[in-house]
């Protein structure tokens, strides 16, 4: 009799953790066809908006390790967006043409502003960087979505200045 209620239990358990697998397979993809979860823009710019939020304070800080990280996660990021979203529900520009157009530059002056470890360069090409956001936000019909340089560290478990 106890071997046969631990083989019952065994079979029950071997049928739980099937169906979790199976269920988990079906969520992040995989060969039966499902598809792979891809973040709303919503998301993905929440997460542009704290790289944003990063770079400043890694080079104001002058930790150019850093802001040049950030740098490539904004770059990198922008680019998932075209790639994942490349229209937007009403949007009167499309984000595969708004976001190449208006941020390549500021992106570039901004990787050279760091590559010198040139503070001023760095502000200003921030603050270029800044104003392309709102002016892509705008020419999406999304102006009630303004950035700006941050006014307080929301990250205080990260360490900006360069430990040497």
């Amino acid at each position: 009799m106890h071997n046969s209620a631990t083989h019952v239990r065994r079979l029950a358990i071997a049928a739980i953790v099937a169906a979790l697998l199976t269920a988990c397979g079906r969520q992040s993809g995989n060969a039966s066809g499902a598809e792979a979860y891809v973040p709303g823009l919503g998301e993905m710019m929440s997460l542009q908006q704290m790289r944003h939020t990063k770079l400043w304070f890694a080079g104001t800080a002058e930790n150019w390790e850093l802001a040049e990280y950030e740098v490539d996660e904004l770059a990198e990021g922008f680019d998932d967006v075209v790639k994942f979203h490349p229209t937007h529900k009403d949007a009167p520009v499309a984000p595969k043409d708004a976001i190449p157009r208006m941020v390549t530059e500021p992106l570039k002056e901004l990787r050279a502003a760091v590559e010198k470890k040139d503070s001023r360069a760095f502000v200003q090409a921030y603050d270029a960087l800044t104003a392309s956001c709102n002016n892509c936000h705008q020419a999406m019909n999304f102006s009630f979505n303004a950035v700006q340089t941050p006014t307080m560290n929301p990250y205080s478990n990260q360490a900006f200045t360069r430990k040497r």
